[in-house]
């Protein structure tokens, strides 16, 4: 099943769709098709988690490759990409290439099954000011595992240096909107002010690959 590499020996590829929440469920089978038949047999493919979000309106597949090298050659790879015309005919919202540069705690169980619920933080940043959101993602994580419903939290940053994210594993939803709830929590919600621009949604994983 897949897992997430704190210590990078995989590079993330994060690509979020935006769709109608009518049409999210076909979106997701696109993608499940594309996988089936042009990514998993792929040279240097290691994983795929594909996420819907619980308000219908984003469909994100988290993937892994084993190197930048191999994701490349598969996105240039012209006869691949005409199997997966059906995907790329939805909006992609967001698309980067990550490196895992927080992920606590250490002992965490960081493992993509299906059914996880995820909360997705998106911060659009700047690239002067990238390391040192980074910096205070590691200061304050600490602050929000202090709520026994997070499992981990795992901030990526893009390689072009405009966006991170944080892939927060929950115990539930219930446990997340706690969190928004609590006053000891404010400061999670302020931390980036000034650096950065954000937005959530929550997630369920739907389909791994390889399967749990």
């Amino acid at each position: 099943m897949p897992t997430i590499a704190k210590n990078n020996d995989v590079i993330t590829v994060i690509i979020i769709f935006a769709v109608e929440p009518e049409r999210q469920h076909e979106l997701v089978d696109t993608i499940v098709e594309f996988l089936e038949t042009g990514v998993k047999h792929q040279a240097g493919f290691v994983s795929s988690s594909i996420h819907k979000s619980i308000d219908g309106v984003r469909v994100m597949n988290y993937a892994q490759w084993k190197t930048l090298e191999d994701y490349q050659a598969f996105v240039n790879n012209s006869e691949t990409q005409k199997l997966g015309a059906k995907v790329f005919q939805f909006q992609i919202h967001e698309s980067h290439i990550y490196e895992v540069v927080v992920s606590l705690p250490d002992d965490a169980t960081l493992k993509i099954t299906k059914g996880d619920k995820i909360h997705l933080a998106e911060f659009r940043v700047k690239p002067e000011n990238q390391q040192r959101l980074v910096e205070l993602e590691r200061e304050y994580l600490p602050v929000g595992l202090q709520n026994p419903g997070l499992l981990s939290g795992n901030f990526h940053r893009s390689l072009d240096g405009v966006h991170n994210v944080n892939y927060g594993q929950w115990r539930s939803f219930a446990d997340f909107e706690k969190l928004l709830k609590d006053p000891k929590y404010a400061s999670l919600g302020e931390y980036w002010q000034g650096l950065a621009e954000n937005e959530f949604h929550l997630y369920e994983v739907v389909f791994t690959e390889p399967a749990d």
